[in-house]
C-alpha cells in the first residue's frame, strides 16, 4: 500500500468510496469531485493538494485533500480524509493524515484546520481528530443548518 499524486483514473474510485462511507450528503460529494476535477484539469492550480492511498493492486481505497489558506502565513486547511469503508480499522486515514501533515510542514506549515459537522455522523471524525492532537478550536452554531453546527479543530505542527 502507498500514498501517491491522484490520477484521472483515481476520481470514480474516489467517488464510490465517498458514497460508500454512508457519512457525507450528495452535495458533500459534489464538492470532493469539484475540487478533484479543478486538480485534474489545471496542473497549475494551487489551491488544492489531492493523493489517493491505493493498495498493493494500484486500487484507491482513500485519499486526503488539503490546501494552503488564503491570506495567511503557515496556515493549512484539511478538506478531505476518506477510507474505503472496507479498509476500516487499518490506519489508513492516520496514514494519510500523517502523510499531508509531513508534506505541508515541509512547505512550512504551522497550523492545520479541519471542519466539520456537530450531527452524530460525524461522531467518529471528530474523535479522530481528537485522538491525532487536534483541539476543538471553535463552534458555531447552527452553522449549516438547524440542528448541524460547525465545528472547526487546529492541530499546531
Amino acid at each position: 500500500m502507498s500514498i501517491r499524486p491522484l490520477r484521472r483514473e483515481d476520481k470514480d474510485p474516489i467517488h464510490d468510496l465517498l458514497r460508500a462511507t454512508d457519512v457525507f450528503s450528495e452535495e458533500e460529494i459534489g464538492v470532493a469531485i469539484e475540487l478533484i476535477q479543478i486538480s485534474l484539469e489545471d496542473e497549475n492550480q494551487k489551491d488544492y493538494e489531492i493523493f489517493s492511498y491505493v493498495d498493493s493492486e494500484d486500487r484507491v481505497v482513500g485519499y486526503v485533500c488539503f490546501g494552503s489558506t488564503p491570506a495567511t502565513q503557515g496556515t493549512y486547511d484539511l478538506y478531505w480524509v476518506a477510507v474505503s469503508p472496507a479498509e476500516y480499522g487499518k490506519g489508513i486515514g492516520s496514514q494519510l493524515l500523517e502523510f499531508a501533515e509531513d508534506h505541508i510542514r515541509a512547505k512550512g506549515a504551522r497550523f492545520l484546520i479541519a471542519e466539520t459537522s456537530s450531527t452524530a455522523k460525524y461522531e467518529k471524525t471528530r474523535a479522530f481528530y481528537e485522538r491525532k492532537g487536534f483541539a476543538k478550536v471553535a463552534h458555531v452554531k447552527e452553522y449549516y443548518k438547524p440542528g448541524d453546527d460547525l465545528i472547526i479543530f487546529g492541530k499546531y505542527l
